[in-house]
Order: structure tokens, then C-alpha cells, then sequence
């Protein structure tokens, strides 16, 4: 499934979206897992350090504003040719 983050294409995987309670208030939610190739990883490793984005999934109608609430990596160093990493992100609605 394709999730955009601001402009950054993602092929997401395992995708979960809900509805979370955090700092009394109901916030959108969405987890997901997607594969970055070296050749992508600095363009997606600048634009997750942003920290501050308009997510869209147009397979699911959903938009929000969100920041990352949980981020994790199989690996610190993908600039090795032909390496892939498996990413796992989690945003909430800012």
C-alpha cells in the first residue's frame, strides 16, 4: 500500500490505523513496516528527521498532520551497496 509522507513515496506493509488516546485527546494513529534499498536510504533518513508530516494514504481516504511516535531499523548503516534495511514507523496525529 502506498503512503506518502509530505512527498516521500513509501510501499508499506502491515499497515494498522486507530484511534489513540494521548495527552486526553483522541489522535489518528498509523503503523507500518517498509523496506529501504541504500540507494533511498538518505533520502528517506532526511526526510524521517524532519519529524513533522503530512501523511497521506489514498487507498485508505486518510490525511493528517502526525509526528513520529515510534521508529525502529534492522540496521544503522545502509549506505553499503545493495543493502536493505526493514523499517518500522509509527505516527500520531499532531
Amino acid at each position: 500500500m502506498e503512503i506518502l509522507l509530505n512527498e516521500l513515496k513509501l510501499d508499506a506493509q502491515n499497515v494498522k490505523e486507530d484511534m489513540r488516546e494521548d495527552k486526553d485527546k483522541v489522535r489518528k494513529f498509523i503503523a507500518f513496516d517498509f523496506k529501504v534499498h541504500s540507494d533511498a536510504y538518505h533520502d528517506v533518513t532526511t526526510e524521517l528527521y524532519k519529524n513533522d508530516f503530512l501523511v497521506r494514504v489514498p487507498e485508505m481516504d486518510l490525511e493528517f498532520q502526525a509526528v513520529i511516535h515510534n521508529y525502529s531499523t534492522s540496521v544503522t548503516d545502509l549506505y553499503v551497496q545493495d543493502a536493505v534495511g526493514d523499517f518500522k514507523l509509527e505516527l500520531i496525529e499532531k
